[in-house]
């Protein structure tokens, strides 16, 4: 491991593929830089550490270039913004106008949207540059970026290792200097487990709070978008300019956003967190249980409270989530069918032997695994003992978050098991697999934000996270939290050697 010179020192620049957002925008304000320049060194990054890394399925060097020279055309105009200029990786399940968006799978493999999603929207009117398409799992399935069509991506401080699904691309590279930020999608734990296990810092924001319009869908009533990023300064920035209503999204919440960067600086004595024991006792990985104990001692000496409670339906989460998702996946990939976009088989006999080939050729193991899981538990004789069943345990995990909240100001946790696993450990085995999520899980089925910060490492070196979850809308409360936690530590300034 090394620890990167950020910003200026002795009167030298680091290299800009290393720089935060933050830092970046005042290289860019002052001069001192170009957005050209700060594009061109990570371009320059991803030549040199791409093939180890795999963190893309889309690259558009030229396009990318053109933004950078219109950002720098803002910036001389004083029409610029908090994050004009700055580079990002966007997952590959987001609509971006006229460049190839796959979500992992054959069945999109050559699919080129007609339109932006309200999210790269955002980022176009604020002059970022968008490299590319971050590689994932097949539509967001899967906690390794293994089950891919495009081939895994690889964990940047251990290339043997997974770096966490399904947004594995957008974590790596902004992990492995190839991306300064990203935007990712959270499902079940997709944007947080691949934080923890590439030692960034991600966050899901509260169900409603991001715009959705343009997410190809995997499970509608959990999939959110958040941004990642190597600190929590660069998270605000982004949570301020993707947070907010949009009309074209029925689930998107009207209401007001704060400036989350105003809470930077805020202290946290006095405030209090929550130790859940149905968390806790899952706990058996020596290295996660030392983080942890350390990253709670680090809240301590801040003056923040500790209260030990309990969440007495998180067991039945896993079970839950493992029928709701796949009911809604099977649903939303019923579209793909060959007929409109995307894949379809070249011999066939009839429409139904169409549909049939098409879906066996497009789809990979995982997605057709999920899809009959949730065709089965929706139909006839089914649904009430599966699917309504899920939909009360949802409530019941909902209301146990909203009492805990009248302890506790945030939930403090791990955010997984254990450290970063090696790549095809455990792809053929789905439980598993699926028990990786244990403590990522609920906040989606609650609707809840929640954030993964850098909490440690393991003796072998590997990042390990740490989780805070707070109320719904309280994204503000974990920004304050996560900074004050990175002002007394170093683990977000450590970098993988590749």
């Amino acid at each position: 491991m090394e620890k990167p010179q950020n910003g200026l020192k002795d009167g030298h620049v680091s290299e800009l593929y290393e720089m935060t957002a933050t830092e970046l925008a005042e290289i860019l304000r002052t001069k001192k830089a170009s957005s050209v320049q700060i594009t061109e060194s990570v371009l320059n990054r991803i030549d040199h550490v791409e093939g180890k890394v795999h963190a893309y399925v889309t690259l558009n060097p030229e396009s990318a270039l053109d933004m950078a020279r219109e950002a720098d055309r803002k910036i001389a105009a004083g029409d610029a913004r908090p994050l004009t200029g700055i580079p990002i990786a966007v997952k590959d399940n987001m609509c971006v106008k006229g460049q190839r968006t796959t979500c992992g799978s054959k069945i999109l493999a050559n699919f080129l949207p007609p339109y932006d999603a309200t999210v790269i929207r955002l980022l176009r009117d604020e002059g970022m540059v968008i490299l590319g398409s971050a590689n994932m799992d097949e539509f967001a399935m899967g906690s390794s970026t293994e089950t891919s069509y495009w081939g895994p991506t690889h964990n940047p401080w251990n290339t043997d290792l997974i770096p966490g699904g399904s947004s594995g691309g957008s974590v790596a590279a902004v992990a492995a200097g190839e991306a300064i930020v990203a935007l990712g999608s959270d499902t079940g734990g997709s944007i947080r487990l691949p934080a923890c296990f590439c030692g960034v810092t991600g966050i899901k924001p509260t169900y409603g709070a991001v715009s959705r319009y343009g997410l190809v869908a995997y499970a509608s009533s959990l999939d959110q978008i958040g941004p990642i990023s190597r600190d929590v300064s660069d998270l605000a920035l982004l949570l301020n300019l993707i947070c907010g209503h949009d009309p074209s999204d029925s689930t998107s919440v009207p209401r007001e956003y704060p400036d989350f960067t105003a809470f930077l600086t805020k202290p946290v004595g006095g405030m209090t967190l929550g130790l859940p024991r149905e968390f806790f006792s899952k706990l058996e990985n020596p290295d996660v249980e030392r983080v942890i104990s350390e990253a709670r001692k680090v809240f301590e000496g801040l003056g923040v409270k500790f209260v030990e409670l309990s969440l007495p339906h998180l067991d039945y989460g896993i079970a839950a989530y493992y029928i709701i998702a796949p009911c809604e996946a099977s649903s939303n990939l019923a579209r793909y069918d060959g007929v409109k976009y995307g894949h379809r088989a070249e011999n066939f006999t009839g429409m139904i032997d169409m549909y049939c080939r098409t879906r066996a050729e497009g789809f990979g193991p995982e997605a057709k695994r999920r899809i009959m899981l949730g065709t089965y538990a929706l139909s006839s004789g089914y649904y009430d003992a599966y699917y309504l069943k899920a939909a009360k345990i949802r409530t019941l995990i909902t209301s146990d978050f909203k009492r805990a909240f009248e302890k506790c100001d945030a939930v403090f946790c791990p955010t997984a098991p254990s450290p970063a696993f090696k790549i095809g450990e455990k792809i053929d085995d789905p439980i598993q697999m699926y028990l990786t999520d244990v403590f990522t899980i609920p906040v989606n089925m609650a609707g809840l934000p929640g954030i993964a910060i850098p909490g440690g490492f393991s003796m072998g070196g590997l990042p390990i996270g740490l989780q805070l979850i707070a109320p719904h809308f309280e994204e503000a409360r974990l920004v304050q939290l996560s900074a004050a936690f990175q002002k007394e530590t170093d683990h977000h300034l450590k970098r993988p050697q590749l």
